[in-house]
């Protein structure tokens, strides 16, 4: 199962060190476990979307995964694949980026050709440059966006109720940054998405970031007293006070790291897709 983080720090800046492939397998686990690529998406100080990312098949160099990253941003998003459509190339890997966003994406869902006739109606078709539900998912939120006058979530809201009501669907969950904002879904309960609104400077003995999974670890001293936001596939640390999303809820976090969330996907898809009704490939992808 792919393996998605997102951190917001607020207004300014901070520094935080990534690792991605972090646990300490056995060469037994790693042949069935390694990845089909890992990425991280930060953003410069004017703003600009900057992505790291390489297509990791479990034939090639892993030294890109497995070495720490000492990045700088207001909002970081990072990404673990499991492929469930697409080859192990550039293009297929998360993060991805559209008109200054960058997306990862979560899950599995069928009916391209469906969706690739919706974009070309849309007159997005031009934003998809792989293979993989994902990106076409993306491109579907940022057609919507556009058309809604830059209303990210309600591009998200009308992509996702259209991909809901048209397609079969596995899981949609996601999460999406700009420089200043970070949006998520966890849709619908098929796979968990978790949040935590972490307060340092609230505690006696406040301590910097160290958030890790088996798969993804970030460090940075720069939040040991500093507000921040965390998303993440999993709870990270043992705080008390990670918080499993809701079906169907989609959370934005602003600039100033205000949590809005609400549950605007409240119905099931309307053809739902079980595990057993991908193919081997898909289904591989989405079990651990």
């Amino acid at each position: 199962m792919c393996r998605l983080f997102g951190l917001h720090a607020g207004s300014r800046p901070v520094r935080a060190t990534f690792w991605l492939l972090d646990a300490p397998d056995s060469l037994s686990a790693q042949s069935r476990r390694e990845p089909d690529g890992a990425g991280i998406g930060t953003f410069d100080t004017d703003g600009r979307a900057r992505v790291a990312k390489q297509p990791l098949a479990a034939w090639e160099d892993h030294a890109f995964a497995r070495e720490a990253r000492d990045l700088r941003s207001t909002t970081f998003l990072a990404h673990v694949r499991y492929a469930s459509t697409g080859a192990h190339t550039m293009a297929n890997t998360h993060p991805f980026e559209q008109d200054g966003r960058l997306f990862a994406h979560n899950g599995a869902f069928g009916g391209l050709e469906r969706i690739n006739q919706r974009l070309a109606e849309l007159g997005a078709a031009d934003l998809v440059h792989g293979q993989t539900d994902s990106e076409r998912l993306f491109a579907l939120i940022t057609a919507e966006s556009r058309r809604a006058g830059g209303d990210v979530g309600e591009g998200i809201t009308q992509a996702i109720r259209w991909v809901a009501r048209e397609l079969p669907v596995f899981s949609l969950n996601l999460i999406m940054t700009t420089a200043t904002d970070l949006w998520a879904v966890r849709y619908p309960a098929t796979h968990e998405l978790h949040i935590l609104e972490r307060n340092p400077a609230a505690s006696a003995e406040p301590a910097p970031l160290d958030a890790r999974s088996a798969r993804i670890h970030a460090r940075s001293r720069d939040l040991s007293r500093s507000a921040h936001v965390l998303i993440a596939t999993e709870p990270m640390d043992p705080n008390p006070g990670w918080r499993l999303m809701a079906a169907g809820e989609l959370v934005h976090v602003g600039p100033d790291l205000a949590v809005t969330a609400t549950l605007p996907f409240a119905e099931a898809p309307a053809h739902p897709l079980a595990l057993a009704d991908l193919d081997e490939a898909a289904a591989e992808s989405q079990k651990h």
